[in-house]
């Protein structure tokens, strides 16, 4: 479908663009003479001549003029622009004018396009010999120019029914020969410099260019998405091209940013905005993943278009002086560069119109990608000097321009929608990993813990039981009377081997809590505090609200979980005397508060501890809330765990 579209487009542009070839017939035969007046006379393609000569001939008006009386010169297309494409010669313009005024007026000859250097001889009737009146080079901004304007402009001044022959001498190295030039009082020319941005279009143009621009920049601000750079990119040169185009550029940019962007070349940005939109459009396609293949192509081109960008910009300047041949190839290796990154547009497309579930995307970018083609492919043949075809002012290429960024920023509008929608999965589709991971975490902590209390309780309790109890044995008893410093090391030593015996029962009750049935949670903690009163230090109080044991389950682990942790920390590491643990149940909260009047800890303290990072991680799983507040008078945390909604299995 799209490609039976492509094809009667293409064929109808050409009949199109063919059409002024034809159409635009004079309707009679040319007047030798062009007569000038006020306001402003006629078409100057109504009588002017031209003729090419290389490069290497002498400049020279007489040899011109000797080239004329010998039928050398044709005369130009009617009232229409002077197209010679791809040429590398000089040009030769010749016009015999007469000022048919009754007063004294004085003309300005401007051509309209870049030149390397251009002159304007005149020679009046009656004279013998051609006089310059004046010569400039596109090279200088508009206010370094003898005349300062965008255009390149010669005024001349005629008696009333005077008659001159004049020769405008034009030097244009990088090929692509579109002269449009004209004649007219130096008074109406300063009105329509003034009126041109308006009646142009250019201000709202160059505006809506310059808001696309930085509204992508803003764009890829916020959301690191590279399609946004070749966004400005793309604009960029595009409408740097543009101002080069209609020599906005001349009284727009300073000296130094004028001649740079005239060392790179005109043309050369076309061929850097084509590069950039290969990329957006490989990013918006996708390519990289689904056809790698066709990626690596895309990159290889766009590769190859800017090492040609730095190599003309090194070479031309070079080899306009000294070798027409390199320069030549030069030339036409930028018409083939631009030609093969726009086929390559086209060939991607229809690539991947042929997946049905990239078609209705592909189509999408097509449309964009139409709007500037069909500009640039009526450019194109104006620049390679097949048609003389400007349907529209500024020029196809600039409204192109605009259509197309109207419709890739609702393309680009779309892509953003749907990069939220997919951020928005992958937060989901994270939480949930992260969920499940903390309940895998948790659920080895519990069965590292089962497994611990039950060495402590199993194992290391038994052994040191038998241990206390063969301490007491009559051997023993009756070895350590037989001095009082034995008496007294067998005395602290069953004090020790006592304290270890019930430290190992505290801490494999602690790890396992009782069976959680009903009023599991408060008895529980009630009885891990009675456990620790029985050594007498420090004194440990528990205070439960009834509520607290309706909770689900999971969260009653959860709750005993932490209690114990920080009253394991509160009796190993406060050196407190009294404790302090608080169950509260809110209507949407639970909440754990463990106080000592211990001597505190620094702030860094917390970070490094094992016991608190497993507390403040299972706070986290369970979305809760954990404030602690420690001072040389002691230490309070505090924790909220939200229970209204039960969560996840621990």
């Amino acid at each position: 479908m799209w490609l039976r579209l492509l094809t009667v487009f293409l064929l109808g542009w050409a009949l199109v663009a063919s059409a002024p070839s034809w159409a635009a017939l004079p309707p009679e035969a040319l007047p030798d003479t062009l007569l000038l007046k006020d306001p402003k006379g006629p078409h100057v393609s109504e009588a002017y001549q031209y003729y090419t000569e290389p490069f290497a001939t002498p400049i020279n008006p007489e040899h011109a003029e000797a080239q004329w009386r010998a039928g050398k010169f044709q005369s130009g297309p009617w009232h229409q622009t002077l197209n010679l494409g791809l040429r590398h010669e000089r040009v030769w313009i010749r016009l015999m004018v007469r000022n048919v005024d009754s007063l004294r007026l004085r003309f300005l000859w401007s051509l309209f396009n870049f030149a390397d250097s251009a002159a304007l001889y005149c020679r009046p009737q009656g004279t013998t010999h051609f006089t310059r009146l004046g010569a400039a080079s596109s090279w200088l901004p508009a206010a370094a120019r003898t005349f300062p304007a965008r255009s390149l402009s010669f005024p001349f001044a005629l008696k009333p029914n005077e008659t001159a022959t004049l020769y405008l001498r034009i030097d244009l190295h990088a090929g692509a020969l579109y002269l449009p030039t004209y004649i007219e009082t130096t008074e109406h020319f300063l009105a329509w410099e003034m009126n041109f941005p308006f009646e142009r279009h250019w201000v709202w143009l160059l505006g809506f260019y310059f808001s696309s621009a930085l509204f992508n920049l803003v764009l890829f601000a916020f959301l690191r998405d590279r399609i946004h750079l070749w966004y400005v990119t793309y604009v960029a040169c595009v409408t740097v091209f543009l101002m080069m185009e209609d020599g906005l550029d001349a009284m727009l940019l300073p000296t130094t940013a004028y001649q740079l962007v005239w060392t790179v070349g005109q043309f050369n940005f076309m061929v850097l905005a084509a590069a950039a939109g290969i990329g957006i459009m490989q990013l918006f396609l996708r390519l990289r993943g689904r056809w790698p293949r066709l990626h690596r192509v895309g990159n290889g081109l766009a590769a190859v278009a800017g090492g040609f960008v730095v190599l003309y910009a090194v070479v031309a300047p070079w080899a306009a002086q000294h070798s027409m041949r390199l320069l030549q190839v030069l030339n036409l290796t930028r018409e083939v560069v631009l030609l093969s990154l726009f086929a390559y547009g086209w060939i991607t497309l229809l690539t991947v119109a042929q997946s049905r579930h990239w078609r209705r995307l592909a189509g999408y970018y097509a449309l964009t990608y139409l709007f500037f083609f069909t500009g640039f492919a009526i450019f194109w043949s104006n620049h390679v000097g097949l048609s003389s075809f400007n349907p529209i002012y500024p020029n196809p290429l600039a409204w192109g321009l605009v259509l197309e960024l109207l419709v890739l920023s609702a393309l680009l509008t779309g892509r953003f929608r749907h990069t939220l929608r997919q951020n928005a999965v992958l937060r989901i589709r994270q939480l949930h990993q992260r969920n499940a991971l903390g309940a895998r975490l948790i659920a080895a902590q519990e069965e590292e813990r089962e497994q611990l209390a039950r060495e402590l309780h199993d194992a290391l309790g038994p052994n040191l039981a038998a241990l206390h109890l063969a301490w007491q044995g009559p051997a023993i008893r009756e070895a350590l009377t037989t001095s009082t410093a034995a008496a007294a090391a067998g005395k602290h030593a069953e004090l020790l081997l006592r304290h270890l015996r019930d430290d190992v029962r505290t801490y494999s009750h602690s790890l396992i809590p009782a069976h959680l049935g009903p009023g599991s949670l408060t008895e529980s903690i009630a009885s891990l505090g009675e456990l620790i009163n029985l050594y007498g230090t420090p004194v440990v109080h528990t205070i439960c609200d009834e509520g607290a044991d309706q909770l689900p389950p999971s969260l009653q682990q959860a709750g005993y979980r932490i209690a114990a942790e920080l009253l394991n920390n509160a009796v190993r590491h406060a050196r407190a005397t009294e404790v302090q643990v608080q169950l509260h149940r809110h209507r949407t909260s639970l909440e754990i508060v463990v106080a000592d009047n211990g001597q505190g800890f620094s702030d860094d303290k917390p970070k490094v501890g094992i016991g608190l990072r497993g507390v403040r991680a299972r706070t986290e799983y369970l979305h809760g809330q954990l404030h602690i507040d420690t001072s040389s008078d002691g230490t309070c945390v505090r924790v909220s765990l939200p229970c209204e909604v039960a969560p996840p299995n621990s």
